[in-house]
């Protein structure tokens, strides 16, 4: 028995490897231009099937040693470029997303997306702005500047939807934990990156964020006067 359950290991492994070599991403046996068009297609399909933004390694598996993830991706998006969507890079990876413009039509639509719209409550939304620009920052720098307790509900449920992952151990006494913005959140709100985050300008005349209550935070944040988590 164990001798057959080698065997079929063995076969497995082979199985895996025959796989591997049967799958050819250098396609050498076609010209130039159809090899270069069969791995946009492959790049297009791998993004366009998946369900979470597509990083460059992944994409590199099905194509050529040779071949440049960047600059297939700069000739897609050309294609794209009379179409409702578009190729977005969202945290270094790449993921397929309808254009603005055409928001009104989805929604008039009521046909179901791929994702879930983003819902968050009035508290919860300005909880998840204040971390996007204060982070790292704990629950206990975010209760001060916001006058009142933060509490682990709202932090749990910011981090159940996906938006927040834990950062490091804050130096001030009890080190609590700090939070931080994940992958998920830049996607879900169109952001390539946090430097792509609104002006404070903006975020003061929604009132959602007051420059004065950041600084206060900033301030209490050196003295230590902040509450514990």
């Amino acid at each position: 028995m164990a001798g057959s359950g080698a065997t079929r290991t063995h076969r497995g492994r082979k199985s895996r490897s025959e796989e591997e070599v049967l799958y050819d991403r250098e396609l050498e046996d076609l010209p130039p231009e159809l090899r270069w068009r069969e791995w946009m297609l492959r790049v297009e399909a791998v993004i366009f099937a998946s369900a979470e933004p597509v990083t460059r390694e992944t994409l590199a598996r099905v194509v050529g040693k040779s071949c440049s993830v960047d600059l297939i991706i700069d000739d897609l998006r050309e294609e794209l470029r009379s179409r409702p969507y578009d190729l977005v890079e969202v945290a270094g990876c790449w993921q397929h997303r309808s254009r603005s413009a055409y928001a009104s039509a989805i929604r008039a639509s009521q046909a179901p997306t791929r994702s879930s719209p983003v819902s968050l409550t009035e508290h919860e939304a300005a909880v998840l702005a204040a971390i996007a620009y204060l982070q790292p920052v704990t629950r206990g720098e975010l209760s001060h500047m916001f006058g009142k307790e933060v509490s682990r509900d709202t932090i749990a449920s910011l981090r159940d939807a996906g938006f927040l992952g834990s950062g490091p151990r804050s130096p001030t006494p009890g080190a609590p934990y700090s939070y931080v913005t994940t992958k998920y959140f830049l996607s879900a709100f169109g952001l390539e990156t946090l430097r792509e985050l609104p002006d404070l300008e903006r975020l003061e005349d929604a009132g959602l964020l007051s420059r004065q209550a950041l600084q206060e935070t900033a301030t209490a944040e050196r003295d230590g006067d902040v509450l514990e988590d």
